[in-house]
């Protein structure tokens, strides 16, 4: 990756931006593989700690075909962590909520993935967190 960024210099923010997916990937896959999840799992629950999105949805948030989430969901359906529900606007769509059981097992993962990030910013004053913090919003808002 040796792109040349607008401002001229060599590599720039989007090998940096690169670099520091590749670290948190790294770390939320351990973190995955220890409570016995895929990554694509783990973001899965992730997206379902506070939506209900149908299962199209779902499949575009985590950039999958609809056949592979709908076995996905399969699978945290054995599990008990997340169930299919008749969406609400429209009777025919489904939608894909947590469980109280997935509640329960995605609250500790959230601190262990907290704990698991936050080393990267440790180094940062508070000014400069909350300035990654807007900037990070940024970014994924242009994305939706």
């Amino acid at each position: 990756m040796s792109n040349v960024d607008p401002a001229g210099q060599q590599g720039g923010a989007a090998d940096e931006l690169a670099r520091v997916s590749f670290e948190v990937m790294g770390r939320l896959a351990r973190l995955a593989a220890e409570a016995d999840l895929s990554l694509t799992q783990l973001r899965m629950l992730a997206i379902l700690r506070d939506r209900r999105p149908r299962m199209a949805e779902l499949a575009a948030a985590l950039g999958i075909d609809r056949s592979s989430v709908s076995g996905l969901i399969g699978r945290a359906e054995q599990r008990g962590l997340v169930t299919r529900e008749a969406a609400t606007s429209d009777g025919r769509g489904v939608s894909v909520a947590l469980t109280p059981t997935g509640r329960k097992f995605v609250a500790p993962l959230e601190l262990r993935s907290n704990n698991a990030l936050e080393p990267l910013l440790a180094n940062l004053a508070p000014a400069e967190r909350q300035t990654l913090e807007r900037l990070l919003a940024q970014i994924t808002d242009q994305q939706r």
